[in-house]
């Protein structure tokens, strides 16, 4: 059996956080991933907003956290090399009614110490956010919300975790696990494992992790958001992310900027049983056009590019963030729903001081890589700036997918940090996430894994498991 210090199981954003947090001190520290990749859980699904803790209860920790970690995410951010970009948020109200109820929500919003709340009228967001609806009278201005890609924060976080000792098992789901008392036996699909500390950020399934070491008092419950992706060519549609009023279940259905250009719009918000459906709905959809149209009308069902939905782990109104002291050593981090990628950060500070204050001895090492490289992305870059990176690197000009101005050379990097399937690829450079879907740089990619990874093109897969590309049969005839 591997032995480590700490075994965290679950590589989503707040796994991989948890882990580089961790790396920081002399420990042995691994994470446990049941799929192919980082992120390919409920992190694959994430808005990518960074919220600044204006809708949230000042009494819960989720609320806290969300505050504290929207200030570290910038120090992150600038530290492992992602784009972050403070956009800001508008609740907007649309009747006096609604309008006292932003009175409240900056009260609770400056509780919590949100910097820079103010009430904004009429005459400021005619201004400020032309295409917004005429009909809305006043909206809460956030100035310090932003956006973020959640997959390459994963990446990365996982990536510089990695540099500095932590251990990542993909395709390694844990189906058993002993309480040793003191320590754990954690039996997994490939290998077992021993450790002295388990944590659980398991996503959807952490009530099932919890339930091995015997602790059933919390239920995951897969809250289905469906969302729309809309052309880059509408990216300017708006100039801040745009909420309504939110209700007791969500923050609603909202126009979302992320930081990839293309604007976003929803999510839904329905309870279900079934832990891996994930199909879009012509109700979801119905849905979410009114309610964005509402706010922003000029929003046509003609501008969307994609489908697709996620499942939040909702397991009540508050994170579930604990050690449980009947089995020592055992820390539950569940219900991450949101604004759970906003709080990822302080989340594993938390988790680091619940460690702490349990007894694991945190000796800091003599030196901790803070700083990864910066991943270049020639969408991010001007003509000058690319004719200079093309100069020092030439397959930066062969261009793999058009729609996303995708080189090789960032396919063949993203395959050098890791990425194995075509989804892994895609969520680490865009490729394949225009108008076109793929279809004209799919087979390119497919050849470009298949030979820098020597794998049989037809063992490829779009996100591991049985999701192959190319069936043998068809490919031999």
């Amino acid at each position: 059996m591997e032995k480590y210090d700490v075994l965290i199981v679950g590589a989503g954003v707040v796994g991989t956080a948890i882990a580089r947090e961790l790396s920081r001190y002399r420990l042995k520290v691994a994470i446990l991933e049941k799929e192919s990749e980082l992120s390919f859980g409920v992190s694959k699904s994430n808005s990518g907003i960074i919220h600044p803790g204006t809708q949230c209860n000042p009494q819960l920790l989720k609320s806290q956290l969300c505050v504290a970690g929207n200030r570290s995410i910038r120090r992150v951010a600038r530290e492992l090399g992602v784009d972050f970009k403070e956009v800001g948020e508008l609740i907007v109200a649309f009747t006096p009614e609604e309008v006292s109820k932003l009175l409240e929500l900056k009260k609770d919003g400056e509780k919590l110490k949100v910097p820079r709340l103010q009430i904004v009228s009429q005459p400021w967001l005619r201004k400020n956010e032309p295409n917004l609806s005429p009909h809305a009278l006043a909206a809460l201005f956030a100035p310090t919300a932003g956006i973020i890609s959640p997959y390459r924060l994963t990446y990365d976080l996982g990536e510089n975790a990695v540099r500095n000792g932590v251990a990542i098992y993909t395709e390694t789901k844990v189906e058993a696990i002993d309480f040793t008392n003191p320590g754990f036996k954690v039996y997994a699909s490939k290998r077992s494992f021993v450790s002295d500390y388990l944590i659980n950020a398991c996503g959807l399934y952490a009530d099932e992790i919890s339930a091995m070491v015997g602790i059933t008092d919390f239920v995951i419950t897969p809250r289905k958001g469906e969302e729309f992706l809309l052309d880059k060519k509408r990216e300017n549609m708006t100039n801040h992310l745009i909420f309504p009023l939110p209700s007791k279940k969500s923050k609603g259905v909202l126009v979302i900027k992320t930081a990839d250009g293309n604007p976003m719009i929803g999510p839904t918000a329905v309870d279900q049983k079934d832990k891996s459906d994930i199909l879009t709905s012509d109700q979801g959809f119905k849905e979410v056009i009114s309610s964005v149209q509402r706010l922003v009308p000029s929003i046509n069902p003609s501008d969307i590019i994609a489908y697709f939905a996620g499942l939040r782990p909702s397991a009540g109104e508050d994170f579930i963030i604990r050690h449980e002291n009947s089995v020592f050593g055992f820390v539950n981090v569940a219900g991450i729903q949101s604004p759970g990628l906003t709080a990822a950060v302080s989340i594993a500070e938390y988790v680091s001081r619940i460690l702490k204050d349990i007894g694991l001895d945190l000796k800091r090492k003599l030196f901790f890589h803070k700083t990864r490289k910066r991943t270049i992305h020639l969408f991010n870059l001007n003509k000058a700036q690319a004719e200079r990176i093309i100069s020092k690197e030439p397959e930066f000009a062969d261009i793999v997918c058009r729609c996303e101005m995708i080189s090789k050379k960032e396919v063949s990097d993203a395959i050098s940090r890791g990425a194995k399937t075509l989804d892994g690829i895609k969520f680490r450079t865009r490729l394949g996430a225009g108008r076109c879907h793929g279809g004209f740089c799919t087979s390119r990619a497919l050849k470009i894994l298949s030979e820098e990874t020597d794998t049989p093109i037809t063992k490829i897969t779009k996100r591991g498991g049985d999701s192959y590309i190319i069936k043998k049969k068809r490919f031999d005839d």
